[in-house]
């Protein structure tokens, strides 16, 4: 009976494959055809930076910019690090980013759980407001930010620029999760009651765990999001000890003190941290944009 039941599930799994493969007709191969294309296109600006970090100036200046290097040089690569002192740069980057990630989902939550779920008074205008925040050129927030570091004693340090940070995010996590717990399934929440459960424990054991991969989502954006940043920590910090990956990048190149070798090296030290990260995230990225489509 169990290898009749066996032989009956594999047949019906060969089934369905039969057709998912009969369901892919020449237009399904076309559609694959053209992404591969298209993605082949925009690695294209990526292959020239890697080729060109490889090269010495003279290759650069006789061959161009898109012939193939003669060899692996990494003097470019090399002497950016050094004269920026990249190490503490990228240790910056990632403390600054990773505190606001962090902080920001944390406050996003905490914020959308009493617009979404408590249904506090004047709601709606306060998401409004918040709207209106997402909205806000930052170049309109850098004076009164920077008077008030100044004031409070904070200014050039990263602890100030992870405070700013971790507001303008979770303005917008809170936008977006209180749209999402607005629709929260009541019964959970009624069920976690009458069980005794206090408003912190229906918030960390049954809302939590709902909407984590939303919460991930919301963290690997906002890593980039602030990976990203120039004009705040251009304008908050201000020593070479405290100094972002995107901000040691514009400045030097503002000198004029790179030639094209460095500053492709440069670019790419830059870009393959936010590559490596999304390489690593991709999966949980990928699992929290799609857990509201499957029920």
């Amino acid at each position: 009976m169990t290898t009749a039941l066996t032989g009956s599930a594999t047949g019906a799994r060969a089934k369905r494959g039969r057709a998912r493969r009969r369901r892919r007709g020449p237009s399904a191969y076309l559609v694959l055809a053209a992404l591969l294309v298209l993605a082949g296109i925009m690695l294209v600006p990526f292959g020239v930076v890697v080729l060109n970090a490889l090269k010495t100036p003279q290759e650069y200046s006789s061959n161009g910019p898109l012939a193939l290097p003669e060899g692996f040089h990494f003097d470019g690569v090399t002497a950016f690090w050094e004269r920026v002192g990249f190490g503490q740069v990228l240790l910056n980057s990632a403390l600054i980013s990773g505190s606001v990630a962090v902080l920001a989902v944390l406050l996003s939550v905490l914020n959308a759980y009493a617009l979404g779920i408590g249904r506090i008074r004047g709601r709606m205008w306060i998401l409004v407001l918040l709207l209106l925040a997402n909205t806000l050129p930052q170049e309109a927030l850098v004076y009164p930010l920077y008077h008030l570091s100044k004031q409070v004693g904070l200014y050039d340090t990263r602890l100030a620029v992870i405070i700013v940070f971790t507001v303008i995010q979770s303005a917008f996590g809170t936008y977006l999760l209180a749209s999402v717990l607005s629709a929260f399934p009541r019964p959970l929440l009624e069920a976690a009651r009458i069980d005794g459960a206090s408003r912190w424990q229906v918030l960390w054991r049954v809302v939590v765990p709902v909407i984590r991969p939303t919460m991930a989502v919301l963290a690997v954006f906002f890593f980039v999001w602030t990976w990203n940043e120039f004009l705040i920590p251009l304008v908050f910090l201000v020593s070479n000890d405290n100094q972002t990956v995107s901000v040691a990048l514009g400045v030097l190149q503002g000198q004029r003190l790179m030639d094209a070798t460095m500053s492709s090296a440069a670019s790419l030290l830059g870009l393959l941290p936010t590559v490596v990260f999304f390489l690593i995230f991709q999966r949980t990225l990928s699992r929290g944009l799609t857990a509201g489509a499957i029920k």
